[in-house]
C-alpha cells in the first residue's frame, strides 16, 4: 500500500479565515509530503525543502504576532496544522513544533529590539530553529544541567554539551539554556546562539528507530562568542523561560501524537474494509470492529483533551496541568492506536509496504521527547495533591 493523504477529519475552526488556513495545509500535504513520506523516512531524508515551503507559506510561525511575521493565530487553530502535519510525515510536524518552541524565548521574553532584528527571519523568513535544554547527564532533571555561560567583557562564552537535539546540525539558530551562575534553576540563562557560531559543533545524528528524516544530534560547544545582545531575559531567568515554554510544547507533541494516531487509524479502516477473510471483510468481524471502535474513541479523546487544553492557553488562563495531561494521554493513546493497526494488517502490519509500521516505531517517541510520560505524571500530581515530601 502506498503511502496516501489523511482522511479529512471533521474540524471545528474559529473563523473562516482558519478554514482558508486549514485547507491551503491539506493541499499541501497531499501534494509535497504524503508522495514522499515513506521513501524519504527510509532513505532517511531531511526536507529541509519541505520547511523552505512551509516558511514561504507563512506556517512556520502561526501562534505569534503578525508584526514580527507571525500567523496570528490561536493555539486551537495552530495545534490542528500541526496534527495535518504530522498525520503527513512526523518529522515535518514535530519539526515545526520544534520551530515554534525554538522561537519561544525570544518573542515571550525578549526586549523589543531583539525582537525586530531576529524574530521576522525566525517566523517567515526561511530559518529554521532548535532548542537545547537537554544534556547527556541532565534530561529530566533539567535544573542539573552543567553547559556554562562565561561573562567575558561584553560578551558570553558558551561550553558544553547538549543532547538529543532535534535539527541538531541542520538549525540556523539555537536556543540554549546554559548555566551564567550558581547551583540550580536560579543559575540558568537563555541565550540566541547562531548555527553558524564559530565553535560549535554538531555531532554525528543518532541512528533511530524512527523518524530516521528528522536529525537528532549532540552539540558541542567549544568557547562559543555571543554578545550580550543575545541573551535573552535576564540573567537568572533561564529556567523559568524555558519551563514556559515546555508548557506549549507539550500541546505541540500531543497534536502531533494525535495525528500519527489518526493516521494509523485511516490505515486500519482502510485495510479491514478492503481485506476479504472466509469470503467477508475483516471489518465485519467483532473482534476487529471492537478494535477499530477503541482506537477512534482514544483519537477523539485526545484530540478534545488537547484542544481543550489549548483553550485556555487562548483565553491567558493557567494550563500547566492540562498540558501535562495531554500530553500524557495523546502519546500513550498513540502508542496504543499505532499498535493496533499493526494488528489489524496483521503480517503485512510488520513489513515496511504499509506504512502503519512506521507509525508505531514513530509514536513511540513521542512517550518520551519534552518530559516523558513519567515526568507528566508527576507534573499533574503535584497539581493535584501539591509538591512531594522530602
Amino acid at each position: 500500500m502506498s503511502d496516501r493523504a489523511p482522511r479529512t477529519v471533521e474540524r471545528q475552526l474559529p473563523t473562516e479565515e482558519s478554514k482558508d488556513l486549514l485547507t491551503l495545509v491539506r493541499d499541501i500535504v497531499e501534494r509535497e509530503i504524503v508522495p514522499r513520506a515513506s521513501e524519504e523516512e527510509e532513505t532517511g531524508h531531511f526536507p529541509r525543502e519541505t520547511f523552505s515551503l512551509l516558511s514561504e507559506s507563512g506556517l512556520l510561525g502561526l501562534p505569534y504576532d503578525s508584526g514580527h511575521g507571525g500567523g496570528d493565530q490561536p493555539y486551537e487553530v495552530y495545534l490542528q496544522v500541526l496534527e495535518e502535519l504530522a498525520a503527513a510525515r512526523l518529522t515535518v510536524g514535530l519539526g515545526v513544533s520544534v520551530h515554534s518552541l525554538a522561537c519561544h524565548a525570544l518573542a515571550s521574553y525578549g526586549t523589543p529590539g531583539q525582537q525586530a532584528a531576529h524574530l521576522p527571519a525566525m517566523l517567515g523568513g526561511g530559518l529554521l530553529g532548535a532548542y537545547c535544554l537537554s544534556e547527556p547527564a541532565s534530561g529530566s532533571d533539567a535544573a542539573s544541567l552543567s553547559t556554562k555561560a562565561v561573562r567575558d567583557g561584553d560578551d558570553w562564552l558558551i561550553t558544553g554539551t547538549k543532547a538529543w537535539i532535534t535539527h541538531g546540525g541542520v538549525a540556523d539558530f539555537y536556543t540554549v539554556l546554559a548555566r551564567s551562575g550558581g547551583a540550580g534553576a536560579g543559575g540558568i540563562s537563555a541565550f540566541l546562539v547562531p548555527g553558524d557560531a564559530e565553535g560549535l559543533v554538531a555531532a554525528a545524528p543518532e541512528k533511530k528507530m524512527g523518524m530516521k528524516g528528522s536529525p537528532t544530534a549532540q552539540l558541542h560547544f567549544d568557547g562559543v562568542r555571543i554578545g550580550d545582545d543575545r541573551r535573552i531575559g535576564d540573567e537568572g531567568q533561564g529556567f523559568a523561560i524555558a519551563l514556559s515554554a515546555l508548557d506549549s510544547g507539550r500541546l505541540g507533541i500531543a497534536a502531533c501524537a494525535v495525528g500519527v494516531a489518526q493516521a494509523a487509524l485511516d490505515g486500519a479502516v482502510e485495510y479491514a474494509t478492503g481485506r476479504r477473510q472466509f469470503g467477508r471483510p475483516i471489518a465485519d468481524f467483532q473482534g476487529l470492529r471492537f478494535m477499530l471502535a477503541d482506537m477512534a474513541t482514544r483519537v477523539e479523546a485526545g484530540r478534545a483533551l488537547y484542544l481543550a487544553a489549548a483553550r485556555l492557553r487562548d483565553a491567558g488562563l493557567p494550563f500547566s496541568r492540562q498540558a501535562a495531561m495531554a500530553k500524557l494521554f495523546c502519546t500513550d493513546a498513540a502508542m496504543q492506536v499505532t499498535t493496533d493497526a499493526v494488528q489489524v494488517l496483521g503480517g503485512y502490519g510488520y513489513t515496511a509496504d504499509f506504512p502503519v509500521e512506521r507509525y508505531m516505531r514513530e509514536a513511540k517517541v513521542l512517550q518520551i521527547v519534552e518530559g516523558t510520560n513519567q515526568i507528566q505524571r508527576m507534573v499533574i500530581a503535584r497539581h493535584l495533591a501539591g509538591p512531594e515530601t522530602r
